[in-house]
């Protein structure tokens, strides 16, 4: 998503930088991100340390654009689904202390379940391969987004009797339905709201004072603004009761304190190390518990971002070099951020990075877009392109189209969702049949229509 330049008034925050930290490595890594705060395309806080040392933790732009508030490190951010970790730490103490198996049926522990999810397990829920569609991906969804939470057991009904995409562990397709129930299983077995859950057996364990849960009605000092794009206008975000988002994106923190999370997962504070193995064990389409599991030039990376109203997030972790990025902004330009993680922990890790640069659009006739038009499926995402009046438009599943703007003759970005870009490889005359999309790394697709 555009992030429009007015906005950021590059006001300094406070900034850490580790005494121990190489002051070339902080200098780089601040004029990396300067680059695109300076180009309007980042506010918010950011964290990035190895070995233990703080490289450095800063924020850029505002946190209330109303109110001239700057971010900073302290600055609190809805952490959308980077509160999927929690939510399965959460399981796995569970599963520690006795109380459930992730091997467990959820039918176990979720009333009134359907005879559909018979067969689904906890794995499967934490994995997104129980074929449970996720009430996020319906047309109906952002029309509920205002409406008052519900319980549980009364927000279940929203998707409890829809039927499986597919047969439970046969694929991966992220569903946030999937979390929810998590949440809810959590509160059986606890006797606790997930809320009260999560503060007292890991916030408060690791000193993470400034976690929560975001209910809007409280009063929360540092609070960030969340803010979105309408064209070329900022606008605040559109609401969303957070009783929605619940076990799958609903918690807030600051880099601060998710560096507190980050060094006791190199502990056992709130997890044993079979509990920690677990969680980052890949499955299908390299997802663990919470976290997906990938390689970042010959380390391997765990990580999570996070999008919600007016808000995205990252946090990268190279678990054997002990190095970590942490991105969060209070905008909902979710692909900046999701490259803007990748590049700082690269940085930490000794890469080569470019600074951010304005893609300039260049103009393709009729004729050279004929190649692009078809199905495409990337991971577990099918795409579809088409052309509409002379522009290429892309559209993926259970989401909107979206007009694409080509800055080479088979390359395309977003204007609204600056750092996401689509390449068909090869130019010739024919039908393309690869896709890549960046965003945030690199995921090769095939057309398969």
């Amino acid at each position: 998503m555009k992030t429009r330049r007015a906005i950021l008034f590059l006001i300094p925050a406070a900034a850490l930088l580790a005494q121990s930290a190489p002051p070339e490595l902080a200098a780089k890594a601040e004029a990396h991100v300067m680059s695109y705060a300076k180009a309007g395309k980042f506010h918010g806080s950011v964290l990035i340390a190895k070995g233990g040392n703080i490289i450095l933790s800063h924020g850029y732009g505002m946190a209330n654009l109303e109110l001239d508030v700057a971010n900073k490190p302290e600055t609190k951010f809805r952490l959308g689904s980077i509160t999927k970790q929690f939510t399965a730490a959460a399981i796995l103490q569970l599963q520690e202390q006795g109380k459930l198996s992730v091997t467990d049926e959820i039918s176990k522990y979720i009333t009134d379940s359907p005879e559909t999810w018979k067969g689904i397990t906890i794995h499967h829920l934490l994995t997104h391969t129980s074929g449970i569609p996720s009430y996020t991906s319906g047309p109906d969804y952002v029309q509920h987004m205002r409406e008052d939470h519900k319980s549980p057991q009364e927000f279940i009904k929203r998707f409890r009797d829809k039927p499986l995409e597919f047969k439970p562990g046969e694929k991966f397709a992220y569903d946030n339905s999937g979390y929810y129930l998590l949440g809810v299983i959590i509160e059986q077995v606890s006797k606790l709201k997930y809320e009260d859950y999560v503060r007292q057996n890991i916030f408060n364990k690791l000193d993470m004072m400034d976690s929560g849960y975001d209910w809007p009605t409280a009063i929360l000092k540092n609070r960030a603004t969340g803010y979105s794009m309408n064209k070329d206008k900022v606008i605040n975000s559109e609401y969303l009761d957070m009783g929605q988002p619940y076990a799958a994106g609903s918690l807030y923190s600051t880099v601060l304190d998710l560096y507190k999370w980050d060094r006791a997962l190199y502990t056992s504070k709130v997890l044993n190390a079979k509990s920690i193995d677990a969680a980052f064990t890949e499955n299908k389409d390299h997802y663990g518990y919470g976290w997906f599991i990938e390689q970042q030039h010959g380390h391997k990376i765990v990580g999570h971002g996070g999008g919600i109203n007016g808000f995205s997030t990252v946090i990268r972790r190279a678990i054997e070099e002990d190095a970590v990025a942490i991105v969060l902004s209070n905008s909902d330009a979710t692909s900046v951020v999701a490259n803007l993680g990748k590049e700082l922990l690269g940085i930490a890790l000794g890469e080569e990075v470019k600074p951010y640069a304005e893609r300039q659009e260049i103009s393709l006739d009729a004729k050279s877009l004929e190649r692009f038009p078809g199905k495409y499926q990337v991971g577990p995402m099918l795409i579809e392109f088409r052309i509409e009046n002379g522009r290429l438009i892309m559209e993926p599943k259970g989401q909107r189209a979206v007009e694409l703007h080509a800055f080479g003759k088979s390359s395309f970005f977003l204007k609204e969702m600056d750092g996401l870009t689509i390449v068909f490889p090869g130019d010739g005359p024919g039908k393309a049949d690869d896709i890549i999309l960046n965003q945030g790394g690199e995921h090769k697709g095939k057309r398969i229509e």
